[in-house]
């Protein structure tokens, strides 16, 4: 790879690499890469220091797309790689690039981990709500009653959340966007690699072949506006085509409330998304919309909060051992106190 001297004058196509793109038309896979080269010149680091690690999936194909260094890993392990990788260098840039079976399924015990370890990574989530790469089966995140090839009869399966999950592990930066709306995605990517610690973006990609039209209600012009409510910090949540409509609290239950019928916007639910417990209810709204008059689906930051990064103590712990023991000698703890001698 080579290199440019100051990252200052990067643009989006010195992250192009000379590799075919081999994803079917129309995938949302597209906008999504497109997106992530238009931010990487934006955040300041040498092309060199940053690394994209990804699983298996159609997804997962992206470490091949870009010109950084990256590795396309084995099924549901991308999280532990790139938690060892940044335990080891912990001045790279890491990007974690994942789908909801590889992330939700096999490597479901390596996400929840690595998210309350809270590692300063970041974490996109494809999700289309199917196995894509492998023709068609459902997935973790398919909803009930999902007609696949692994499921003719329908799915009996209760799908994932994957922003609850987040959540319930302690992650400490929640937010979702969709690969329609490439400005919003821009800036939530930026948000992402602002924050100090693991960063969990999941992203509505539409799958063209297999599960196309799985996201329309949030993304097909003439219908998203009743079905999207965008989430702005100190903002209520308004949506709907001439934002007649708004979402409220009654206790901890989220009712819509009619902006022509005599309320007002005041009277809405302001977003704070360094509230923990609302921001559990604004994951639930996944669990209402199959009821009548059904929530929107929120978009943007649901969450955020500050604390320590593993490898930020795991550093100052090594400094005490150190300065407590000495550097110490590895061979010597390789070959033990009393080591065999084969004659």
């Amino acid at each position: 790879m080579d290199k440019v001297a100051d990252p200052k004058s990067y643009t989006a196509k010195d992250f192009a690499s000379d590799q075919e793109v081999r994803w079917c038309p129309g995938c949302g896979d597209y906008s999504i890469l497109n997106q992530v080269k238009k931010i990487l010149p934006e955040i300041g680091v040498a092309r060199e220091n940053i690394v994209f690690i990804s699983g298996i999936g159609c997804s997962s194909r992206f470490p091949y797309y870009t010109e950084t260094y990256g590795m396309h890993s084995i099924h549901g392990r991308a999280t532990a790689i790139a938690s060892g990788l940044k335990a080891a260098n912990p001045k790279l840039d890491v990007w974690i690039i994942t789908g909801d079976g590889d992330a939700l399924s096999i490597g479901g015990n390596h996400l929840i981990h690595l998210l309350r370890r809270n590692f300063n990574v970041n974490i996109l989530l494809f999700n289309n709500e199917i196995y894509g790469l492998t023709k068609g089966q459902y997935s973790p995140t398919s909803p009930i009653g999902k007609i696949s090839a692994s499921t003719p009869q329908g799915s009996l399966d209760y799908p994932f959340n994957p922003l609850m999950l987040a959540l319930g592990a302690e992650g400490t930066f929640v937010a979702r966007s969709i690969d329609t709306n490439p400005t919003h995605l821009r800036e939530t990517l930026l948000q992402a690699h602002n924050h100090h610690g693991a960063s969990f973006v999941e992203i509505y990609q539409n799958c063209n072949v297999f599960n196309d039209g799985c996201f329309a209600p949030f993304s097909d012009k003439g219908i998203k506006e009743d079905h999207v409510v965008m989430l702005e910090e100190g903002k209520p949540l308004v949506f709907g085509a001439d934002l007649n409509k708004g979402v409220t609290l009654d206790g901890f239950k989220p009712k819509i409330i009619e902006l022509s019928n005599g309320h007002t916007p005041e009277e809405c639910w302001i977003h704070d998304p360094t509230d923990r417990i609302k921001a559990t209810i604004l994951t639930q709204f996944f669990e209402y919309s199959a009821e009548p008059g059904a929530l929107p689906r929120p978009f943007g930051l649901f969450y955020q909060e500050e604390r320590y990064s593993y490898e930020d103590h795991m550093e100052d712990q090594l400094k005490q051992a150190d300065d407590k023991n000495g550097a110490g000698d590895l061979d010597a703890l390789l070959s033990g106190p009393n080591p065999w001698q084969v004659a």
